[in-house]
């Protein structure tokens, strides 16, 4: 009982805390591009590219979240099932 206890925390709040790490991680990224692009913008292209590819990468993590997501929610029991252990 105790292993899907611990499972439905995790499913509850693994994505959460994923997604706002990604939205922090991405609005550093945003941030510094800005900075870069206003301090030299004849390296726009550059920074850009570099930003793109980044964003790439923290968008990635995300979605493998979301399908770790789906994968565990899809190991938890039925509502029934954890209504019948909690009676015995």
């Amino acid at each position: 009982m105790f292993y899907f206890g611990m499972l439905a925390i995790a499913v509850g709040l693994g994505l959460p805390i994923a997604v706002l790490s990604a939205a922090m991680g991405q609005a550093k990224v945003g941030a510094s591009a800005m900075e870069g692009i206003a301090r030299q913008p004849e390296a726009s292209g550059k920074i850009q590219l570099s930003m793109m590819i980044a964003l790439g990468f923290i968008e990635s993590l995300v979605i493998y979240a979301l399908l770790m997501f789906f994968f565990l929610q899809g190991r938890l029991p039925a509502t029934a099932d954890i209504l019948r252990a909690i009676s015995r």
